[in-house]
């Protein structure tokens, strides 16, 4: 096996959770389960090869489940692995910032719009 070496701590976490839209996709999950199909309505701007792609290294990385329902067609539904929800409290604050940031652009006069600002409820 490699021998990997990090500067600061940081780095290890934004190597698992870095990028795009990893955080985006993980907020998504905190609050429950959902189907590819779901995220891919949440996250518009997302494709599906690279939402499948992202959700194959968070699994790969225990980050998140996948749970494959028997039925027909088969149903397949994400959700945070146990130690997924450990990254809830960092999650929570990156929500928060992003919420104190928004406000703050709008307040200096920046037109944005947030599509889903009431959806996504941190975890306390």
């Amino acid at each position: 096996m490699n021998e990997k070496t990090y500067n600061i701590g940081v780095e290890a976490t934004m190597e698992i959770i870095g990028g795009k839209w990893k955080p985006v996709i993980l907020c998504h999950l905190r609050n429950q389960p959902l189907r590819s199909s779901e995220l891919l309505q949440n996250i518009p701007k997302i494709s599906q090869k690279v939402l499948t792609q992202q959700l194959r290294e968070l699994e790969a990385d225990g980050i998140i489940n996948r749970k494959i329902y028997q039925e027909i067609p088969p149903r397949v539904e994400y959700s945070l692995s146990e130690y997924g929800q450990s990254l809830n409290k960092i999650l929570n604050l990156l929500c928060l910032w992003g919420e104190d940031n928004i406000d703050r652009r709008q307040s200096a006069g920046e037109s944005i719009n947030v599509l889903h600002r009431d959806q996504i409820n941190p975890i306390y």
